[in-house]
């Protein structure tokens, strides 16, 4: 467990802007249900739709697969954002000497989601979005790119989720660091097009 910073008082700072970007390939949300349903009916919570299991089980792989690479780039834009927050911290004193990390915003991030990113990410239909950032941020500390479909088992195809969860706890012990809280940072999430937009408008009106 991190050791949190207790000596900040009642300070807040505002961390850079967290941007996400769209997934750039086409996986429709009828595709994406389609896999799911495949995995159900493997398990035998739905009803067979008469597909053979091996036609089920590689509509299955190719949902996990899929889902795996929106995970990645999900990541990066996640590795990103952690590295601006560090270069920002290295101009705070208190947080330089305290050795804060990559990790110490992964925390933030996961376990410690300030209020109005939790707001933003429900009315954009994300519930589980600790888990969804924390499988993003185990898979980038793993692949510098989005591995192909041969590349990986059908093993680990099936069971990524508890793979990535595996690789985010170790990249979370990599190196000590201190915890950071919603009390003291606060930032502010957007869609890329979103961001565009308002910059955009600010630019008119300036």
């Amino acid at each position: 467990m991190p050791t949190p910073l207790t000596n900040l008082g009642s300070t807040v700072w505002d961390l850079p802007h967290l941007i996400l970007h769209p997934f750039q390939e086409r996986v429709s949300p009828s595709t994406l249900l389609d896999n799911s349903k495949a995995a159900l009916m493997l398990s035998g919570l739905l009803p067979s739709d008469g597909s053979d299991p091996d036609e089920l089980h590689r509509r299955l792989l190719a949902g996990r697969y899929g889902e795996i690479r929106m995970l990645f780039y999900l990541g990066k834009d996640l590795l990103r954002w952690m590295d601006q927050c560090v270069e920002w911290s290295q101009r705070v004193p208190e947080l330089q000497s305290a050795g804060v990390c990559r990790q110490s915003f992964s925390d933030l991030l996961v376990g410690h989601t300030p209020p109005q990113v939790c707001e933003k990410l429900a009315k954009w239909g994300v519930d589980d979005y600790g888990s969804i950032f924390s499988r993003a941020i185990g898979l980038n500390a793993v692949f510098a790119e989005p591995p192909q479909f041969r590349e990986l088992s059908d093993e680990f195809l099936r069971g990524y989720h508890s793979y990535a969860d595996a690789l985010y706890r170790i990249y979370q012990k990599a190196e000590p660091y201190p915890g950071l809280t919603g009390k003291n940072f606060q930032f502010l999430l957007y869609a890329s097009g979103e961001y565009s937009k308002m910059l955009e408008s600010e630019w008119e009106t300036g």
